[in-house]
């Protein structure tokens, strides 16, 4: 396998890995949600990021050397080999910190997949063609939410400040570039991350204007998730996540 072949496996590993954590962060609000629509709504959500999962395993699939399945790569690797950034793991916490984050996110994702398309390797481009029209989709939502609850009541304000608050310090590894990533920056594969951060602000800065919202300070940041660095709650998710495959292994269905 060459180096490059190994940076692309570890390129889409990553991206998989994000689009799986989030998705099942996000199911967690199945039966959950403040009412009916908004249940759906996010169940919904969270099937559009784990099929982006699938489709990265699929790629990563046929580049592994070990010739593991997609479904053996997100369901039977321990956390010190998952790749995902540190945000998509935090527990849901209340309605406000989820759609702060989703906000966040969804304000890099249309960056990213628009930057994406157009990489040298067709079958990631092919993947953010696809991965963009929903992200677009998501961000209108979480935009909508940002409002509704940043203009919205003296409590949900709070909450909401309080969300953004909370995450900030874990945007910064959003636009990290990771050594895979340097990797295949120059053979025009990858998409610089770095480069992602001014349109980025732009969006969200105008936000929270409008959501009477204030930016919190960037005082401080945590980062380690592309390195197998995670939280404390990232085994805890995938002991739920990983528990059918691992409790009758080889189960296919």
């Amino acid at each position: 396998m060459t180096t490059d072949q190994t940076a692309l496996l570890q390129y889409a590993l990553g991206e998989a890995d994000d689009a799986l954590i989030l998705g099942q962060r996000l199911c967690e609000w199945c039966y959950h949600a403040p009412y009916l629509e908004e249940d759906l709504a996010l169940a919904n959500v969270s099937l559009d990021f784990l099929g982006r999962a699938q489709n990265f395993y699929q790629y990563a699939a046929q580049l592994d050397p070990q010739q593991r399945t997609a479904d053996q790569l997100a369901m039977l690797r321990d956390s010190r080999e998952f790749r995902n950034l540190l945000i998509v793991e935090l527990p849901i916490g209340d309605f406000a910190f989820t759609m702060a984050r989703q906000f966040l996110l969804d304000c890099f994702y249309v960056e990213f997949m628009t930057a994406l398309q157009g990489s040298a390797d067709p079958n990631m481009a092919g993947i953010a063609a696809k991965a963009i029209k929903e992200s677009q989709y998501h961000l209108r939502r979480s935009h909508e939410w940002l409002l509704r609850l940043g203009d919205g009541t003296e409590e949900s304000h709070r909450r909401m400040q309080i969300a953004l608050d909370q995450i900030w310090g874990y945007t910064m590894e959003m636009f990290e570039n990771s050594p895979a990533e340097n990797e295949l920056l120059a053979e025009g594969i990858a998409v610089d991350r770095s480069a992602l951060k001014p349109a980025w602000d732009t969006r969200v800065n105008t936000a929270l204007v409008e959501a009477t919202l204030s930016r919190p300070e960037d005082g401080w940041s945590v980062r380690g998730g592309r390195d197998g660095i995670h939280t404390e709650h990232h085994g805890h998710l995938l002991s739920e996540l990983q528990f059918l495959q691992r409790a009758y292994p080889g189960l296919e269905w």
